[in-house]
This record gives structure tokens, sequence and C-alpha cells, in this order.
């Protein structure tokens, strides 16, 4: 076995195995450090010698060094008894247990002390599986910084004696919504690049749809947890379509919907069936949303009047100036671009996004329906300034450029 299929395992059974193994132990920076000496150990011994179970495997091997590391600790005399008590073998964790041992681990790694950037990292390194060199990749930052933040996650997490455990009903309900929210901003990065020469990160979008099928499956009855499955499945569906084959950004109104991922809209759909059982939050509405783009045929059928009414409604639920914006972007397409403007002119002296491209870059398209082009040049040209994300800033550019 190599290890390519290492890697392939350790990404299956990962979240598992450091949920289990913290159960074991009581320690959660423990049991993470175990599992990932086990991971090394077998990407040296499994071309020699593959095993016939390779998850129980990985399982026992950190196990073992969990045990090692606690006998070399000075608190080996109140700890090892009660690690090496009568406990489910490691290779065999308790069935009945392990659905809410991965419900335990999400908790811990969305825990509301840790900071944003420590969420998202722990969460695709424990519960994930990636390593630290595709979080790097994934977040376009350095892999000292994913490690850095990974530590200090850690670290936080033993300094505040956060107990793996699940939460009480009450505060389980509050709770997850950090847990969304990370979820959501790992799919978000994925989707929409913030920066880079690429406008979708698929495998990064992918990771977090995976996370969440995960999370609706271990909360059945949460129908936010839905409703953000099914704002992902949903937007990944238009994901074939989003660039052209050197991967330039393609606009919706040109996109080739039979390009779009049909077997994803229908997961989407039946997610946001789920979620709409007891009222919809702000992803189920973002979910709506995007059903409603799914329904349309092209840009021109699309049911305008209806997105604008969800996005009314998803400010009042959850007020943002993203959603402000995008409520200006619909009102266009649905009554012109006069009333629109007097919205995006209402953010620009709010100041909310002060410093985002995503004002002017409105601005610049509104201005230009309304045929003043040295204005639309203008805003355009600050957008392409503001932006980071090489391939939008092109786009910007060149619809400048056509305004001159």
């Amino acid at each position: 076995m190599g290890t390519v299929d290492v890697e392939a395992v350790w990404r299956i059974e990962s979240a598992r195995i450091v949920a289990a193994l913290t159960r074991f132990t009581g320690d959660f920076c423990l049991a993470e450090d175990a599992a990932q000496e086990a991971v090394a150990e077998a990407l040296v011994s499994w071309p020699v010698t593959a095993p016939v179970n390779p998850g129980g495997w990985l399982m026992a091997t950190a196990r073992r060094r969990a045990i090692d590391a606690i006998r070399r600790s000075v608190a080996l005399r109140d700890r090892y008894p009660l690690l090496t008590a009568d406990t489910p073998p490691a290779s065999e964790p308790d069935p009945d247990r392990i659905d809410d041992d991965l419900l335990a681990l999400m908790f811990i790694s969305c825990h509301p002390v840790l900071s944003p950037e420590s969420r998202v990292a722990l969460t695709l390194r424990v519960v994930g599986g990636l390593s630290s060199e595709e979080i790097a990749r994934a977040l376009l930052v350095s892999v000292p910084t994913v490690q850095a933040r990974i530590t200090r996650g850690k670290k936080t997490i033993a300094a505040a004696r956060i107990p793996f455990e699940l939460p009480v009903a009450d505060e389980r309900r509050e709770r997850v919504g950090g847990v969304l929210t990370v979820l959501y901003v790992i799919f978000t990065e994925g989707s929409t690049a913030t920066s880079g020469d690429r406008l979708v990160r698929p495998g990064v979008a992918y990771e977090a749809i995976r996370l969440a099928r995960t999370l609706a499956a271990l909360l059945p009855d949460e129908p936010e947890v839905h409703g953000l499955l099914a704002l992902c499945e949903l937007t990944a569906a238009r994901f074939p379509a989003r660039t052209g084959p050197d991967g330039s950004p393609v606009l919706l109104e040109d996109q080739d919907r039979r390009l779009w991922d049909v077997s994803a809209v229908r997961r989407g759909l039946a997610a946001l069936a789920r979620a709409s059982t007891r009222g919809l939050g702000p992803y189920g509405l973002q979910a709506m949303i995007a059903a409603t783009h799914a329904a349309a045929s092209s840009v021109e059928t699309t049911d305008w009047e209806r997105i604008v009414v969800l996005y009314e409604a998803l400010g009042r639920v959850a007020p943002s100036p993203v959603v402000d914006l995008n409520r200006a972007v619909a009102v266009a397409m649905a009554t012109g671009p006069e009333r629109a403007l007097a919205i995006v002119d209402e953010l620009t002296v709010s100041g909310r996004l002060a410093g985002s491209h995503l004002v002017p870059t409105v601005r610049g398209e509104l201005l230009a329906r309304l045929g003043r082009r040295p204005e639309a040049r203008a805003e355009l040209e600050l957008a392409a300034r503001l932006c980071t994300n090489r391939r939008e800033r092109s786009v910007l550019l060149q619809k400048a450029a056509g305004l001159g």
C-alpha cells in the first residue's frame, strides 16, 4: 500500500480516530498528536507491509503512541490506570458512541474560545483530515502560519480545559451556529477565492460540503444544518459553468446552464426540503435564492421579484451589508437600476463595506446600465484596484476598458 493510500485512508478515518482517542485519553491535544504520529509511521511501514484493516491499524497505533506519551508524562500514576481500564479496544470503537464522538469533535474544533482562523484550521485538520500543506494551499497562507494557528488553537483548548463532551441540548443549539459559520467560511473561500489566481477552488468547497453532510447526518433535526448543506450543494452545482477552459470567470448571464450539475441540484433541493420543515433560517433563505436561480433556464426567466423578497427576509433575520448589496443586484434585475443605485449609494455613505471591491463593482455595473459611462469606468477601475483575486480583477479591467 503506497503513500497515496495512506492519505486516502487518513482522510476517511481521521475524524473518527481523533474523536475516539480523545474520549479514551480525555486529552484532545494528545489525541491529535498521537494520530499524526500514527500517520507518519504508516507512511514508512505500509509500503513494506500493507495492513489488512488500515483504519484499525491507524487507530491501534495512535492509541499506543498516546499511551507512550502518557507513560512519559508526570501524570502517569493518575491517568494511566484510567486509560488502561476496561474500555473498548482502540481498533474497534464503540459503534453506539462514534456519532457522538464525531459531533463532540466538531464542537471542540469550532469552540467559541478559539479565534476564527484557528477554528477553520483545526476543523480542516482534525475533522477534515487535511495536512498543514493542504490547508496552506487551500487558504493561500504559508505552512508555518497554518501550523501556528493549529498550535495556538490546541493550546487554547488545553488552557481553557474544554471537556470532550457534547454540550447540553440548549447550549448545543446555540453553538451549532458557530460550527455552521466555520463550514460556511470554508465553502465560501472555495467557491469564490478571496485572493490568488483562481476564481474557484473546488477542493476546498467540496471539503466543506463533505463536512456539512457529516454534520447533517449527526444532527438530522437541525433545520439550518440542512439549510447550509442545501446552499453549498446548489452553489457548487454551478461550478462547471463558472469558469472557462483557461480558468477565466464566466458571468451568470453567460453561463451554459446545461453544464450545471443536475445531481448537485437534486441533492440541494432535497436538503432544502428538510430545512423547510420548521421554517427557514439565514442559510435556508440563501439556499432558497440559489434554488430560484437553479429553477430558471436563463437570467431573463429568473423570478427576480421572488429573489428580492427572499433577500428582504434574509436582511431581517441576518442583516449585513453584503445582503443589502445582493438585494440591490436583485432589485436592478427586477425593476431597473435606479432604485438599486439608491441602495448601493446608501452602503457607500455608510462605509460598511469600505475597502471591499464589491460595492464599486456593483455601482459600476449600475452606472453603466444608466449610461453614465465615465463614472462607471471609474468605479470599475477602483474595484479592480481593491480586488485581490487576479481572475476577478482581469474581468473588472476588461469591463472598464469597454466603457472607454
